[in-house]
């Protein structure tokens, strides 16, 4: 696992990233009531923003960690917002990447670098 300075964290395999929000990122933002999803096959670039989600507290975007194109969508999300809260770093993942180039993975921090962010 990888970990932006955005609360995302990044899942990497077979040249696929899985992203979705920390739980330290999910705690901090409340109840989450609304969540849009990018479409499936859009080109992306690093930094566009991608996923809209609302809270009681805010609204933030999720912006994209790396170049490539969105192969799948957490559709659920929609509809069961709550799910961010109930399990972030789990089942509700928001998007999947293909990735153009996966050492821009290494710009970003590791479980205990992150850690120390947060702390």
């Amino acid at each position: 696992m990888k970990y932006t300075e955005q609360h995302e964290w990044l899942d990497e395999d077979n040249g696929i990233v899985t992203v979705g929000i920390t739980a330290h990122a999910a705690e901090q933002l409340g109840d989450i009531v609304f969540v849009e999803l990018p479409e499936v096959g859009i080109e992306v670039s690093k930094d566009d923003e991608v996923v809209v989600i609302e809270s009681v507290k805010a609204a933030s975007d999720i912006l994209a960690p790396l170049d490539g194109e969105i192969i799948e969508v957490n559709d659920p999300l929609t509809d069961d917002p709550g799910k961010v809260n109930e399990d972030p770093e789990g089942e509700a993942w928001f998007f999947k990447i293909k990735v153009e180039d996966l050492s821009d993975l290494d710009d970003y921090m590791d479980d205990a670098e992150y850690k120390d962010f947060i702390s």
